[in-house]
């Protein structure tokens, strides 16, 4: 049956997807960690409703990823060392939940307005950015 075939083909290659598991978590982690600074960090030195420590993780996510994405395929980057920063550092330091929590308790504590900036600032901001690690990553 296909799920049989499936699953076959999963354990089949288990030392492999479980190298890939780790690499995907160790970047994670680590994403985690520095989104946690960088947004103590913004909030400590900037004083404001706009959560610009989230917004500047993920402009800051965005050109990585735009960066490493847009580099040839067998250009100085690994198979492994592209999933550590793709899947792993950027799935680990962007943050599309806290994002959107953001925007909900925006709107829940009356602030419409801040909310509505933040979303357009965000996907506008947050494209640029990827385009922007292309055009760098055309450089490389």
């Amino acid at each position: 049956s296909l799920f049989i075939n499936c699953i076959f083909r999963i354990f089949a290659h288990k030392k492999q997807m479980f190298k890939n598991m780790m690499l995907v978590g160790f970047g994670s982690f680590f994403g985690g960690v520095v989104r946690y600074l960088v947004t103590r960090m913004l909030a400590a030195m900037v004083v404001s409703p706009y959560p610009f420590g989230t917004f500047a993780v993920n402009v800051l996510g965005c050109f990585i990823i735009g960066f490493v994405s847009a580099l040839p395929v067998g250009s100085s980057l690994s198979p492994n060392t592209r999933l550590l920063l793709t899947t792993g550092l950027c799935g680990g330091f962007t943050t599309f939940s806290t994002f959107m929590n953001e925007n909900a308790t925006l709107l829940k504590d009356g602030m419409p307005t801040t909310a509505l900036l933040y979303t357009f600032a965000s996907l506008l901001v947050g494209f640029l950015a990827v385009i922007g690690g292309q055009q760098v990553a055309r450089i490389f």
